[in-house]
């Protein structure tokens, strides 16, 4: 009774928000407008606010003008002053949490202040919007009544003398959430924020086996991992065998559609079951799927950021001319500029986005501004090789676990290609006919890819290497990049990680 009293008054509480929700979805602009003066006023002292001159800013256009666009590289440098202790640089006071973000076209990792007012006005605001609008969707949701299992990552001491600490933004959020949240979570913090990624997993899941889960929150690939070790250690078929009310997975960080096949078997019950997607990284938290059976997200207007976008048919990195939110469209792919409430300014975030509406402004994520490949002029983009490998794998099948691409550069008269490998936890009936059926999808969804496979011409057809188990695993721990937020690059237009993923692809067993 005590539960049901609980889950009630959250429900309650989380379904007052949307009316929130449903102001900026009607009047976005007004809201993003507000939202960008109101940023440039809190930093208008801060050594970026002097230098340029926010206080006497009156315009989008005089911002823009004003503001230089930038990638991490150009900011760098206060980002490291910060680190050490430094304050007032590009937000007020002093910033005491990095996300730490491993660059995935180069070994290098990236340090993303992360102020109190992003984590409460952001990420925080974020995970409650979502609960909002999942309860809004499902009057008669029970979530509140049981355990949410969240699967984050780690913290370490960043500098001893000012108290400050990197990590995956996950364990970030865990570190800060409210003790009445950590009240309905599970596992513990201890459990949770270890850093040894493979024990984790298995204390996990021995002491989650007894709790009454209701969700489950983290990455698809890394959550996957953790069911499979449940049923593993239960000797149950499916997870509401172990959790008979569990009713939510709220995911984020990859493209789930690789993974929703692999997830309903597993979850066999869909009745009952409602899987949410959310939009977030370390730079903070960007949208929600606010409609049932959606494949697009809500782009959450007042979370502290402020929007900008470069049409990618124009993109030239920092050169780039931006656009207000006002002046977009549904057929053009976009790279996302963000102004946020941790001192980032104007900096390009790296993801590409389209929007799938404009009323209210919903997107779907298409993949990266350096995550492609375009060695021939094929303009291949992550949405467009998502597609077509589900395509291929209804047609024959097959289950993708993971998988990973790069050109195949011509060499004396032979034409380039492009060279796949995948790791399957279900094979094609047939391999070939995989790899012909996701060329002809390709070649449907991208001009430029056709033009270029025209007779072989330009591009010969796709390559598979199927890998053996556990290949990605095992490029993720090489690299010190188990869990969290931590994926192989989909697409790469160099071939450096392919060489990588081949060699190791040779090794019988995961080492």
């Amino acid at each position: 009774m005590k539960l049901d009293l609980v889950n009630s008054y959250l429900s309650w509480r989380m379904k007052k928000r949307f009316h929130q929700i449903e102001l900026f979805m009607k009047y976005p602009h007004e809201v993003q407008t507000e939202l960008l003066f109101n940023l440039l006023d809190f930093a208008k002292n801060t050594e970026w606010g002097r230098r340029y001159r926010f206080e006497e800013i009156s315009s989008f256009e005089e911002f823009q003008s004003r503001v230089p666009l930038s990638y991490y590289e150009s900011i760098e440098g206060e980002v490291d002053r910060l680190r050490k202790g430094e304050f007032n640089i590009m937000w007020p006071g002093e910033i005491k949490w990095f996300a730490k973000s491993s660059g995935t076209t180069n070994a290098k990792s990236k340090f993303i202040p992360v102020s109190e007012e992003a984590i409460e006005d952001c990420h925080f605001k974020g995970g409650k919007d979502l609960l909002s609008i999942y309860c809004n969707n499902n009057p008669e949701a029970a979530v509140f009544s049981g355990m949410s299992l969240r699967l984050g990552g780690s913290t370490f001491v960043n500098d001893t003398k000012n108290k400050s600490y990197y990590g995956d933004v996950s364990a970030i959020i865990i570190e800060n959430l409210p003790f009445w949240v950590e009240m309905r979570s599970t596992p513990s913090n201890k459990i949770s924020l270890m850093d040894e990624w493979e024990s984790k997993i298995e204390v996990i899941a021995t002491t989650t086996i007894e709790e009454d889960v209701t969700s489950l929150a983290g990455v698809p690939s890394w959550m996957l991992i953790l069911a499979r070790k449940v049923l593993e250690k239960t000797g149950k078929s499916n997870l509401h065998e172990v959790w008979p009310n569990l009713e939510l997975y709220m995911h984020g960080g990859v493209n789930f559609t690789p993974y929703r096949k692999q997830f309903e078997a597993i979850i066999p019950d869909q009745s009952k079951f409602s899987f949410l997607e959310t939009y977030n990284a370390s730079e903070g938290f960007f949208g929600i799927q606010d409609l049932t059976d959606s494949n697009s997200l809500l782009l959450m207007l007042d979370f502290g950021i402020f929007y900008e976008f470069i049409p990618m048919s124009k993109f030239m990195g920092e050169d780039s001319k931006t656009i207000r939110l006002s002046e977009v469209n549904m057929e053009e792919n976009y790279a996302i500029v963000i102004s946020t409430n941790a001192g980032l300014w104007r900096y390009i975030l790296g993801d590409t986005i389209r929007f799938t509406s404009l009323s209210p402004y919903r997107i779907q994520i298409t993949g990266r501004t350096k995550h492609f490949i375009n060695a021939f002029g094929e303009e291949l983009i992550i949405e467009n090789a998502d597609d077509a490998l589900s395509v291929a794998c209804k047609e024959t099948g097959a289950t993708i676990l993971d998988y990973s691409a790069a050109p195949v550069f011509m060499e004396g008269k032979d034409s380039g290609g492009h060279e796949w490998v995948i790791e399957f936890s279900v094979p094609p009936d047939n391999i070939d006919r995989f790899a012909k059926i996701m060329d002809n999808r390709l070649k449907e969804l991208n001009s430029d890819y056709e033009a270029k496979r025209h007779k072989d011409m330009a591009l010969r057809p796709p390559i598979i290497r199927v890998a053996r188990k556990g290949l990605f695993y095992d490029w993720l721990k090489s690299k010190g990049k188990l869990g969290g937020q931590n994926k192989v690059p989909r697409l790469s237009n160099t071939r450096g990680i392919m060489e990588e993923l081949l060699q190791l692809n040779t090794l019988n067993t995961a080492e």
